[in-house]
């Protein structure tokens, strides 16, 4: 079987999206070694040191098509798909290219979420347009779509009318790296390289306002928590909201954002952490939280929608607005060793609902489905 994959991501996107396509790729090709993968992308590069394995090969625009990687990619990666003998063709994140009815491979593409309908307010209009118009697209085009929760599934359906029948649900995992214990030695490099203290809050993801941190500097306030917040993401003009309201309060010097954070590094600072902190608002699988628990490190995330999917019997959660919650759920992870640790095992132990064989042997089930 050779399965083709939009491979953008791969190598371009340092984060979440990119994380996801480098993640199945790789296990796949571990995993399902059989067959043939061939990753389209409009344009050479690997920004991301993708290790491409010998199962693998790359597809790039040629002549004319590479002067426009972009609209190669939308409206004219199908032929190329044609040409190089795909079977099935996967895209990996929200959407397929407008021609994918011209090649003989069945489809399939990855929803991960559709926050744009649920918090309009938070999305530009021609942004919400623009997201509805091409991923409602890709769920009518393909012929199967994978929803990485069944909160996902769910929205699908009950927002877009996508039948039932279409939708496969395949959870994520998360890169092995972390369910490795990181030596002492790369522990101390990275507690110094960042400046850590040796207690710490950790947060991981885009600092804008949907992950919602302002919930945690606003406990730490209530609670005059002797203990510093290192919040690891892109920085937005939200994250300045923070620390502005930070500063007003006095923990200005407590709250340390560390913006474009080495892969590398992860493991590390998650491991070395207090308490992992994800109070968002709405995901579409929340994978900091299993990063996290395959750390064995207790979290505390925000009660309803995808979260108890992603973090079982072992988070605590909270209301995404009550300070008062989030404060008690800090002081009790934070004070209550025997607490903590039960959290710790918990978390490595529904971890590995998410293990990696278990996710190839699912992805490889739907392919086979559809021939």
């Amino acid at each position: 079987m050779n399965v083709g994959f939009d491979a953008k991501r791969l190598f371009f996107n340092g984060s979440g999206l990119g994380n996801y396509a480098r993640s199945t790729v790789r296990l796949l090709a571990e995993y399902a070694p059989d067959n043939r993968y061939t990753l389209f992308t409009p344009r050479e590069g690997n920004c991301c040191g993708f290790e491409v394995l010998d199962n693998a090969g790359i597809v790039t625009p040629q002549g004319i098509r590479a002067l426009s990687g972009s609209l190669w990619r939308s409206y004219a990666m199908g032929r190329a798909i044609r040409l190089s003998g795909v079977d099935i063709f996967h895209g990996l994140s929200n959407e397929l290219p407008a021609d994918i009815g011209r090649t003989r491979a069945r489809s399939v593409v990855t929803m991960h979420d559709i926050i744009f309908v649920h918090h309009p307010e938070l999305y530009k209009p021609a942004d919400r347009w623009l997201y509805t118009r091409k991923y409602s697209r890709s769920c009518r085009n393909a012929d199967r779509i994978i929803a990485i929760s069944r909160q996902t599934a769910g929205d699908l359906v009950n927002y877009w009318h996508v039948p039932e029948e279409k939708i496969a649900v395949v959870y994520q995992g998360c890169d092995p790296a972390f369910e490795k214990t990181v030596g002492e030695k790369q522990r101390r490099e990275v507690r110094a390289a960042y400046g850590l203290p040796e207690r710490y809050i950790l947060s991981v993801g885009t600092i804008e306002e949907r992950k919602n941190l302002m919930l945690t500097v606003r406990a730490m306030v209530a609670g005059k928590l002797d203990i510093d917040l290192v919040a690891c993401g892109r920085h937005t003009r939200y994250a300045d909201r923070v620390m502005e309201y930070a500063a007003a309060h006095g923990i200005g010097s407590r709250v340390r954002m560390l913006h474009s954070v080495p892969f590398s590094d992860l493991p590390a600072l998650y491991q070395m952490a207090s308490v992992f902190v994800y109070p968002s608002f709405y995901e579409g699988f929340g994978i900091p939280i299993l990063e996290a628990l395959n750390s064995r490190v207790p979290v505390i995330t925000t009660r309803g929608g995808v979260f108890p999917e992603t973090g079982g019997d072992a988070c605590i959660y909270v209301e995404p607005e009550s300070t008062d919650e989030m404060l008690h759920a800090l002081e009790t992870v934070l004070g209550d060793r025997a607490a903590a640790d039960g959290m710790r095992a918990r978390g490595a132990a529904y971890a590995r609902n998410f293990r990696e064989p278990v996710i190839a042997s699912n992805l490889t089930a739907v392919y086979r489905s559809l021939l």
